[in-house]
């Protein structure tokens, strides 16, 4: 039998990735969040083992990386924010068929992880230490210093598999997104324990596994790129040359979504604040075990939002406002019916959940407030869906302030100030902290979802009068 040779996509001007992207928005967006749900769950898991096997070394060496954390979460903002920008550039270039754009945008997204390395790596390597003891790190310091100095190192290659996975999610490859996402979670967990305890590194080997990790990935991501080179999007340095408006396009989006990051971690300082006055710092422990379960239940919308930026970027390019339309109305619908189910879910099961945080004698007495908390935040998730999915419109179709903005509302104006009143002038202490952070997702989710329809309706007006929006 003769063996049928797979074409690649120079030959065949497309690829399958690619074909979905471009296809029906509703198939779009559940064949490309898929993969994605999967990828996000498994580096959950990995997050929470990894924690585990360091909790093993003792208490500081936990509160060493914990005082690392802030600082490696700005670079993993900062790549995801890229990223975001890197997607929205290469998809609407795709939905435009100009793959030699989509292609010289990929370039770009791989120089700017360059010079960011280079800026990025040295100072932070090097300040691992005095950054740790500038925001408390006390005796552990010298823990820090040695954990981050060792993560900071792999600051190339964390950035870089961040770009490459915007760039495989652009042409619609969240497969092959899912699998390189999984190996490097799956190999950080492996070498975990053989690090930290069969070698006697310690903190050091935590660090290595996962600076290893994410350099596995980073070679069999440029495998794929560079020699079986079978995606839709080409990277060659040959005839490259830079152009200022690729990387401001790129920039006009994954600044903002960058800077979205910065404003999630301010709420949850403002969050921390205001229970510590109100209740004292058990509420804090309260409000951080249950978020560890908010995170996880809001995996499939930060999947399918990672999904529209794309779809949105195609239909934008294409000039397909109608495709635009239909992937925000679906996405939002998929989005909050999951959203009830992981409400009915949590109101059920709250007292099973909380006892993952409250087995020991010592935690016990926490059990009663985490389940109220989990109850209470179970009115929030249906109304993450329509400013998660609005926000993905905005950076696919290029509008990454509009979707600052929002997020801005969402956290800082709406959360912080309803967490405030209630909490405090109204007298309701720590409950009325968890019911601010519903209502201001509530009313930050009706302003999104309302200001993404006047936006595609604009579109589609402009669209019809035979106007032209810019790309």
């Amino acid at each position: 039998m003769q063996e049928t040779k797979t074409k690649r996509p120079e030959e065949t001007g497309t690829t399958k990735g690619v074909s979905i992207l471009t296809g029906d928005p509703k198939k779009a967006i559940i064949k490309l969040s898929g993969p994605m749900i999967m990828a996000m769950f498994l580096l959950s898991v990995y997050n929470l083992v990894d924690a585990v096997w360091v909790a093993g070394l003792g208490d500081d060496a936990l509160a060493a990386v914990g005082f690392v954390t802030p600082v490696f979460m700005i670079l993993i903002g900062l790549g995801n924010g890229l990223g975001a920008g890197v997607s929205s550039a290469i998809s609407r270039r795709i939905g435009a068929k100009d793959k030699s754009g989509a292609d010289r945008a990929a370039m770009h997204a791989m120089l700017l992880t360059i010079l960011l390395s280079v800026i990025f790596t040295l100072p932070l390597a090097l300040l691992a230490g005095p950054v740790a003891a500038a925001l408390g790190a006390g005796e552990t310091a010298d823990l820090a210093a040695t954990y981050g100095s060792i993560v900071f190192s792999g600051t190339i290659f964390i950035l870089f598999t961040n770009i490459a996975y915007a760039v495989l999610r652009a042409e619609g490859d969240t497969r092959r997104t899912m699998y390189a996402m999984g190996v490097s979670a799956v190999v950080n967990m492996v070498l975990d324990p053989i690090l930290i305890y069969w070698a006697g590194m310690g903190i050091a080997g935590a660090a290595w596994a996962t600076v290893i990790a994410v350099a596995l990935v980073s070679v069999v991501l440029l495998y794929w790129f560079l020699v079986r080179r079978d995606t839709y999007v080409t990277l060659s340095w040959q005839g490259f040359s830079p152009d200022r408006a690729i990387v401001k396009d790129i920039l006009r989006v994954g600044l903002p979504a960058s800077m979205e990051f910065f404003l999630m971690s301010i709420v949850v300082i403002v969050i921390n604040g205001l229970l510590v006055h109100v209740a004292g710092t058990e509420a804090v422990a309260v409000y951080t075990s249950g978020w560890r379960v908010v995170m996880f239940a809001i995996i499939p919308f930060a999947a399918i939002g990672t999904s529209v930026v794309s779809v949105a970027g195609a239909s934008y390019g294409a000039r397909l406002f109608e495709n635009l339309r239909t992937a925000h109305t679906f996405s939002v619908g998929l989005g909050v019916a999951i959203a009830l189910a992981i409400s009915a879910v949590t109101w059920i099961f709250a007292p099973q959940i909380a006892l993952i945080f409250t087995y020991s004698p010592e935690s016990a007495h926490l059990a009663p407030t985490i389940v109220a908390f989990l109850r209470t935040i179970c009115f929030f998730y249906p109304f993450v869906p329509p400013g998660i999915m609005s926000g993905s419109v905005f950076q696919g179709t290029g509008k990454g302030m509009y979707s600052l903005v929002l997020s801005l509302l969402r956290n800082l104006v709406f959360i912080a100030v309803f967490a405030y009143l209630l909490a405090l002038p109204l007298g309701l202490g720590e409950a009325g902290v968890w019911w601010g952070i519903v209502i201001g997702n509530i009313l930050g989710g009706i302003v999104g979802y309302g200001w993404a329809r006047i936006y595609i309706a604009r579109l589609l007006r402009v669209s019809k009068m035979g106007g032209k929006a810019a790309v």
